[in-house]
């Protein structure tokens, strides 16, 4: 509380109003997250099929669905890494208005 008695806010009441590219570098984590996630479940399956070498149907199925999604998860973050960096860099070009002037002093 504060000496006026009223509460601070939280940084839970904050991140409600986030900006577009707080939301891009949020999806970025999540994806990257996801990334490596689905590339350890990956691994662990493909050491259980080469170890245990388990004979049940569904497994043949199973265990190359983790490294399906690590492919689909490592485009996804490819592509939303790039959206990120491009969008950083359009709002550098747009703040600085003597990038001109440096370009032609160059």
């Amino acid at each position: 509380m504060t000496p006026s008695g009223r509460s601070a806010p939280t940084c839970r009441a904050r991140s409600r109003h986030r900006t577009g590219r707080g939301r891009l570098a949020r999806a970025v984590r999540y994806a990257v997250r996801l990334l490596c996630w689905s590339l350890g479940t990956a691994m662990a399956s493909a050491a259980t099929d080469l170890l245990l070498a388990p004979h049940a149907q569904w497994w043949s199925y199973a265990w190359p669905t983790p490294w399906i999604l690590t492919c689909a998860f490592a485009l996804t973050w490819a592509v939303l890494r790039a959206c990120e960096k491009h969008a950083a860099h359009s709002t550098t070009d747009a703040e600085d208005p003597h990038r001109d002037e440096w370009e032609h002093a160059a």
